[in-house]
């Protein structure tokens, strides 16, 4: 079954008008598409149909011409192309409510980074089951693409994965433009992987750099925590050459070592002495690694995958493990071979 034919110009629902929500509908109307962006907070979404503009989110950006709502059938009504882009850990319930307003052909896009607590599935597995998709109508995006970098129109690369080639064809075609390029892939698994797993080896890189470590113990934790996320990538059958790639290496380094990663400025926050709730408030919110750590690690366990940084992170999150003690916890362990992984 190949994808569905996508109009001239795509009409776009965007799900979600946070900073990577608006930004990536900022993209698809710079690239021609048709675009509306949903969301709840009335303000935001009243300033995006006027003005063009996001300042809660996107401060100082001019966006393209675009609608805005906080009616999601509105949003949805002819939409051929639906990009998610909400936290995580809500996309089950956001789109249960909205399931039978998505056109029966529109492709869903997932923006989203993390696995689902309590079920441990990925983001497109909970999207295809809540909406009833097949695999031709689901598509990830993911790579280094830090918002407010991509808002100011710097030039960035990204992956979308589908298991159909088609179908990631169309929607790179939706979303290419002269700052913005898009490459296909079809491991959906192991491109969904790098990104919910990066987020928790950011916050790890996040402790090192509140802690005062330098650029040695970055390049150790982005090393090794390349290695964690290629292992659980394996275990589940992703393909091994995405690990290396935009959505594998690519992503980890920007979030990682980019002070405008939520989770890399979570993490510091941490490893300078802030007890979690404040951490979170210093950052402005929630982490996607924070919510996603658990159910990585509980997905890690279930497949026998070995993952001692992001089990460091979970313990330092829980309480169980002072921050200061996480590289001791993380460097005393047995000694082994670089090539046994």
């Amino acid at each position: 079954m190949s994808a569905p034919a996508a109009p001239a110009q795509p009409r776009v629902a965007v799900l979600g008008a946070g900073s990577m929500g608006t930004t990536f509908a900022m993209v698809l109307a710079d690239a021609g598409c048709d675009v509306t962006l949903w969301g709840r907070d009335p303000a935001v979404l009243d300033a995006v149909d006027r003005t063009h503009r996001n300042e809660k989110y996107l401060p100082g950006v001019q966006l393209p011409a675009m609608r805005g709502t906080t009616d999601a059938a509105v949003a949805l009504k002819g939409a051929s192309l639906v990009v998610v882009s909400v936290p995580s850990q809500v996309a089950r319930t956001t789109l249960e409510a909205m399931k039978d307003l998505v056109e029966p052909d529109a492709v869903v896009v997932s923006l989203m980074k993390g696995v689902e607590l309590g079920t441990d599935k990925r983001m497109s597995q909970v999207m295809a089951e809540v909406l009833d998709l097949t695999d031709e109508r689901v598509a990830i995006v993911s790579g280094p693409n830090l918002a407010p970098e991509i808002a100011a129109r710097q030039p960035t690369a990204t992956v979308v994965a589908s298991r159909s080639e088609a179908t990631a064809q169309l929607v790179a075609a939706a979303c290419s433009t002269g700052y913005f390029r898009p490459y296909t892939n079809t491991d959906v698994v192991g491109v969904e992987l790098c990104g919910a797993v990066k987020n928790i080896i950011a916050l790890a890189a996040g402790m090192a750099q509140g802690r005062g470590f330098g650029w040695n113990t970055l390049a150790t934790v982005i090393t090794r925590g390349l290695v964690e996320i290629t292992r659980l990538g394996l275990a589940v059958g992703a393909e091994p050459t995405t690990f290396a790639g935009l959505a594998g290496m690519g992503d980890l380094m920007a979030t990682c070592a980019s002070p405008l990663s939520r989770n890399h400025r979570l993490g510091k926050h941490l490893g300078e002495g802030l007890p979690l709730a404040e951490a979170i408030e210093a950052t402005g919110g929630t982490a996607e690694g924070v919510k996603s750590s658990q159910s990585v690690l509980e997905l890690a366990r279930t497949h026998d995958v070995e993952m001692p940084i992001t089990a460091g992170v979970v313990a330092v999150l829980d309480g169980s493990l002072p921050v200061e003690e996480l590289a001791a916890t993380l460097l005393n362990r047995p000694q082994k071979s670089e090539a046994a992984g």
